[in-house]
């Protein structure tokens, strides 16, 4: 089990603004897990008391709509913390936050992170702004959800994934997400999302093989994304 202050992966988050004191503290306190690709970390309307911080690997935040389909609202990576908001506002999780592969994730618990919330005031501005820039965001996705249609929204996703998740040595992209995960982050029906990924594909704009997808023309997507 790696110390909190010999973890690379403080220095993405709020987290680099702990003292070396601070940290000792935090990993004398922290619990790690092993989440398994498709298990949650925790459910939406569940009490999550502390913050996660995401050590290695992926998940996904999604929100459950009235038709009883799952919503993506963001993909989480590695150095990023989970829970921050309800902590602060002492509500249940909004979100449920689900593995997309084998995860390794550290839980530090509310008493220990409020502590910090009191102690260290760059800690806390930090936490402020990655709530303030996650509201940027959703804003960001409410107002493309709202202006921009299935297949602009399919097209500016598929770059997102490859700029933000890297891609595989055969060039394909390095995350796999399913058919029904891509339809719930455009908020599409899956038959559409295939329907509009094989045009895509005809258009020599990305190429499939299997379960993979690779970009070609990232040009060609982005004209089309806007």
């Amino acid at each position: 089990m790696s110390k909190c202050e010999q973890c690379i992966v403080r220095e993405f988050s709020s987290l680099k603004a702990l003292t070396k004191d601070e940290l000792i503290k935090m990993s004398n306190c922290k619990t790690s897990y092993t989440i398994k690709k498709g298990e949650p970390i925790f459910e939406e309307g569940e009490n999550v008391n502390g913050i996660y911080c995401v050590k290695d690997g992926v998940c996904k935040l999604t929100k459950l709509s009235a038709n009883g389909k799952d919503q993506i609202v963001k993909l989480v990576k590695s150095g990023e913390l989970l829970g921050q908001r309800s902590m602060i506002s002492d509500e249940p999780a909004n979100l449920s936050a689900v593995a997309m592969e084998d995860m390794e994730v550290c839980f530090i618990p509310k008493s220990e992170v409020l502590q910090f919330f009191n102690q260290n005031n760059q800690f806390s501005m930090n936490v402020m702004r990655t709530i303030c820039g996650d509201l940027k965001e959703a804003d960001d996705h409410m107002v493309s959800m709202a202006q921009k249609n299935v297949k602009e929204r399919l097209a500016e996703t598929l770059l997102y994934l490859e700029t933000t998740f890297g891609k595989n040595e055969d060039g394909s992209l390095r995350l796999h997400v399913s058919r029904e995960e891509l339809a719930g982050m455009i908020g599409t029906a899956t038959e559409s999302c295939i329907r509009l990924l094989s045009e895509f594909n005809k258009s020599k704009l990305i190429e499939i093989s299997g379960k993979k997808i690779t970009l070609l023309d990232r040009n060609g997507l982005k004209r089309a994304s806007e």
